[in-house]
């Protein structure tokens, strides 16, 4: 079974002091295009990420929010647009799963990892796919 990998756009996008703030809207396109790219190849291999999510396909879901709700889906990573917080967004797509398909949910937001784990999501940070430091 393919597994899924829920990318909290806003704490991805906001992990980096790189003016993502002038312009919400493009930092999220900009988060998306390279998910696009991880989704053909996989995930790097970094601490957190699982061997299942480095390998191709990926199937990968950014949660927007805010003012960067309106970015469009690109092949390879599906939108996900929450009408109020990004975080409950995040716990419904990975609720919603196939019972027994493998999560990863990429964010730093403490109370979001527990509420995910809670419900058998793995957890990793926004290096997981950001570039390369």
């Amino acid at each position: 079974m393919e597994g899924l990998v829920v990318v909290d756009a806003a704490n991805v996008i906001g992990s980096v002091p790189d003016g993502w703030w002038r312009d919400r809207h493009g930092a999220a396109e900009r988060l998306r295009d390279r998910l696009a790219a991880l989704a053909e190849r996989g995930l790097p291999p970094r601490p957190g990420v699982p061997e299942w999510a480095e390998q191709p396909p990926v199937d990968l879901v950014l949660v927007v929010e805010g003012a960067a709700r309106e970015v469009a889906p690109v092949p390879g990573v599906r939108v996900e647009r929450a009408a109020g917080s990004g975080d409950d967004r995040v716990v419904e797509v990975v609720a919603a799963r196939e019972p027994g398909r493998p999560c990863l949910v990429v964010t730093a937001d403490r109370e979001l990892r527990e509420r995910v784990r809670a419900l058998g999501a793995e957890v990793t940070g926004p290096r997981a796919v950001r570039p390369a430091d």
